[in-house]
């Protein structure tokens, strides 16, 4: 029977033994620590293979194989077997229960070879006293220690606060200019809607001078600028009605000699008609003279037309002219209560921030009287479908979608008579600091 096997046989045959040693190898892969139920938002990598004995080789099953997730329920959705759920199954028991419900599936004599890489783990979260908690990569043998270098090392409380003190002096001096530019603005289109021809500026209090004159300086130049433009325009409007009047009354001259000229030829027509009954004259002087009258009286028709037209534009000029002082006005009042609503805003904020500042400069100093214990640490940790909370040291080590929470102990001094004296402090410090 040997004797009938091709001569490629023995190669197809090795090929293949180390093809399913490299599986078995694969499948065995998973770290003693990591052995366990597969947890959610496992990132896995399926390879499911068949050995064809017509064709002496191997089959991958690409419709199936492929790169899956562990949803938060704890079940994988599969290509023709659907939502499977993983439970308490390792990477081991996950490939048999697969391989069996091909085998089941699709009716074959003997289950197809199934590996499961693990291409990405659920992350871990690491909070409390470090400097930058939040999510983070987990990999194999990562310890408490590690995590806690990973997200910066343990936050250092007295350095921290004092940052957190500078920016709060910072966004609070930035906002105290802002409610100045705030106000002087509004100063400026108050005198605006009140027709004033210079802006009172309140007196700047605890400010910068040097910044407020800037500011005022600024605005003056806005209100001169802006003023100078509505100026012009309405000269624009006024020299155009004077124009336009200018163009009525000499129109209407013109209409008075049109009337002169028109009586003259009624005359004229008058007596030459009278002249032509007689026989005295020819009729076609008679025809020149209507034919002149009717010139006339069109040339007045139009020149009427032309005063009409001249006073409409005219009424239209003027109410252009009383609307733009209208438009300017609604402009400002708009700008005006924008202006206001963001200044109540400002002011609310800070508000907030003085009172966030009073709060660091008034905690200052009890946190300064601090003495810095070690670290302690808990890790919470879900298992079976329950969550486990234990204390952890740190050499323990971590699994998948663990949360690591970092402790910094303190211990204060009984001695608390300098923070008195710093609280009541606090608040004068927090109005210079804004300064």
């Amino acid at each position: 029977m040997y004797m009938n096997l091709p001569h490629r046989a023995p190669r197809v045959f090795l090929r293949a033994m180390s093809v399913i040693s490299a599986l078995v190898f694969l499948a065995g892969a998973v770290p003693p620590a990591l052995a366990g139920s597969l947890a959610p938002q496992t990132k896995i990598r399926l390879t499911v293979v068949q050995w064809i004995a017509s064709k002496g080789q191997f089959e991958r099953w690409d419709g199936i194989g492929g790169e899956y997730t562990v949803s938060d329920a704890g079940i994988v959705s599969l290509p023709f077997l659907g939502s499977l759920a993983v439970g308490n199954l390792d990477n081991e028991g996950l490939t048999k229960e697969i391989g069996k419900r091909l085998q089941a599936k699709m009716g074959l004599a003997q289950a197809p070879a199934v590996t499961i890489e693990l291409l990405e783990y659920p992350p871990i979260y690491v909070v409390g006293d470090v400097t930058t908690p939040g999510q983070y990569s987990f990999r194999p043998g990562l310890t408490v220690l590690q995590s806690v270098a990973m997200s910066g090392g343990p936050r250092r409380a007295k350095d921290q606060e004092k940052t957190h003190s500078t920016q709060l002096v910072g966004e609070l001096r930035e906002i105290n200019h802002s409610i100045l530019r705030s106000t002087a603005r509004l100063a400026r289109l108050q005198a605006e809607m009140d027709g004033a021809q210079e802006i009172t500026f309140d007196q700047a209090t605890g400010a910068d001078q040097q910044f407020a004159a800037g500011v005022y300086k600024e605005e003056r130049i806005i209100f001169r600028a802006r003023a100078n433009a509505l100026e012009r325009q309405a000269r624009a409007f006024t020299e155009l009605r004077d124009l336009l009047t200018t163009e009525i009354s000499t129109l209407e001259e013109k209409l008075t000699g049109a009337d002169d000229n028109i009586k003259s030829v009624e005359d004229q027509l008058l007596s030459v008609k009278s002249l032509v009954q007689k026989g005295l004259t020819v009729s076609s002087r008679q025809l020149d003279l209507e034919r002149l009258l009717t010139t006339y009286r069109s040339d007045k028709l139009d020149l009427v037309t032309a005063v009409m037209r001249g006073r409409q534009a005219i009424s239209e000029t003027t109410r252009n002219l009383e609307g733009l002082y209208d438009a300017r006005r609604s402009e400002v009042a708009i700008e005006a209560q924008s202006e206001r609503a963001s200044l109540d805003q400002m002011k609310m904020k800070r508000d907030t921030t003085q009172k966030l500042l009073i709060e660091d400069l008034g905690n200052d100093g009890i946190k300064s009287l601090g003495e810095d214990l070690p670290l302690t640490f808990s890790v919470t940790r879900r298992n079976g479908g329950q969550i486990d909370q234990f204390q952890a040291s740190e050499t323990t080590t971590l699994a998948p979608g663990d949360v690591v929470r970092v402790v910094q102990p303190r211990i204060l001094d009984s001695s608390l008579q300098t923070n008195s004296s710093r609280s009541s402090e606090a608040p004068a410090l927090a109005d210079r600091a804004g300064q």
